[in-house]
């Protein structure tokens, strides 16, 4: 007897991409409601801070329904489609696998109206409008009748947006009325956001309307515009204050032009600078313990690992900020080789999100743009940031024994940006000249 080809449907979902990450970004959907696809296809595009992945299909199928649009932030484990997967036989042992979760949240509405042929851009446009200027009532009362809770199942009503609605039975819980008028006002509150209240003592910033030229508009990109976000949020958080050092790198730069075609040749790594600068601020921030620190409040949280990131030009020009884990218990062949990788993969746009995850203190190298120092802005929740400026040729006046004289050195400035509520100028400067200390006076002996 032939066996009646059965489908089973499946929630796929926003999968984890990295330590710590909990949410990501739908950039782009490769395959439309009634596509079929092969196991390992690649079914979106997700972002996650600025690492963009590609998650395939853990099956062969087709599409039933796209759940979350382009642009939207979705959090791990929510739902983002539903899949269908074409079995032989009886698939009652497969669907008990299979978690199906409740039809619930918003997303869920749309793509629903929009599988079932109903036009809902203009209502969409409409709850969008109203929301803006929406006062969200707090429903303190979070008993929901089994008739409310069975009229916001069909609707597609979260909880959340439930006890946005304000309900006028008693002790002010919700009524079926109340749900029915809020469905006809066009549910104002599915996309309103909480308004905190106005501090009048916080600072604002004067409303001056400037004359910003005409020419050629060039939208952002998303990371530039990440970037933009996240510049804007240190400099409003932390209070910057940036102290500054010379250091005389002649000695490092004569050891390495000596050792960098010996180190390459027997451990097959490049000797850049940027790994013995990585070693030097790793050594000082064990004896600086007190910078390798982030804010929580009134807490200071003081980090146990030693994770430096380096700042790093992608092909877009944007800068991203890939991390060396560990650089403290790392020997500097160790160091060399996390940095070639992570270079690597920046410049191929084959980060993940590990690998720019759990950074404690970075480094910005704005002498490789041939800058002779900078102000770097701190990567939050940080505590501190390194600008290291080009290493240039100055005559410089030396202390010897048998007198002062003039001689050709490899100066370099060292700048630090920190954050003046938590690192007060002693120890911002005392940290700072010791990086310039162990750049001056390095181990020799390590090809």
């Amino acid at each position: 007897m032939k066996t009646k080809d059965k489908t089973t449907t499946t929630d796929f979902k926003m999968p984890k991409m990295g330590e710590s990450i909990t949410e990501g970004t739908i950039i782009n959907w490769l395959v439309a409601v009634g596509d079929e696809f092969e196991e390992g296809d690649v079914l979106v595009e997700v972002a996650t801070d600025k690492v963009d992945n590609e998650i395939p299909a853990p099956f062969s199928g087709r599409v039933a329904e796209i759940l979350c649009d382009t642009n939207e932030v979705v959090e791990v484990g929510t739902s983002i489609a539903r899949l269908e997967l074409a079995e032989v036989g009886n698939t009652d042992e497969i669907k008990k696998q299979l978690v199906i979760s409740s039809p619930n949240t918003s997303a869920k509405a749309n793509k629903g109206n929009k599988a079932s042929g109903k036009s809902t851009t203009k209502k969409t446009e409409q709850k969008s409008s109203s929301s803006k200027n929406y006062s969200i009532p707090s429903n303190q009362n979070t008993f929901i009748s089994p008739l409310v809770n069975q009229i916001a199942r069909k609707e597609h009503i979260s909880y959340e947006e439930l006890a946005r609605i304000k309900g006028t039975g008693k002790d002010g819980r919700l009524r079926k009325s109340d749900i029915y008028q809020y469905l006809e006002e066009g549910r104002p509150a599915q996309f309103a956001q909480p308004v905190a209240p106005i501090d009048e003592e916080a600072f604002r910033l004067p409303k001056i309307k400037l004359d910003k030229g005409t020419g050629e508009i060039v939208a952002m990109d998303r990371m530039r515009q990440m970037i933009a976000d996240h510049m804007v949020y240190s400099k409003h958080t932390s209070p910057h204050v940036t102290a500054y050092v010379e250091a005389d790198l002649t000695d490092l730069v004569n050891w390495r032009t000596a050792n960098k075609q010996e180190f390459q040749e027997k451990h097959g790594e490049r000797l850049t600078f940027t790994p013995l600068i990585i070693q030097a601020v790793a050594k000082a921030i064990q004896e600086f313990p007190m910078i390798n620190v982030s804010v929580d409040g009134t807490n200071i949280i003081v980090k146990k690992e030693i994770n430096i990131g380096m700042a790093t030009a992608l092909p877009s020009g944007n800068l991203i900020v890939p991390v060396v884990k560990n650089a403290d218990q790392k020997s500097l062949l160790q160091i060399a080789k996390d940095v070639n990788q992570l270079s690597a993969k920046a410049r191929e746009n084959n980060l993940g999100g590990d690998d720019i995850k759990g950074s404690t203190f970075t480094i910005s190298n704005v002498g490789t743009f041939g800058s002779l120092m900078g102000t770097p802005i701190i990567n939050q929740p940080e505590a501190a940031i390194l600008a290291t400026g080009i290493i240039k040729k100055r005559a410089e006046v030396m202390e010897r024994p048998e007198g002062d004289s003039i001689e050709i050195r490899q100066m370099m400035y060292l700048s630090l940006s920190f954050d003046h509520r938590i690192v007060d100028g002693y120890l911002g400067g005392s940290f700072l000249r010791r990086i310039a200390d162990h750049l001056e006076n390095f181990e020799q002996e390590q090809v």
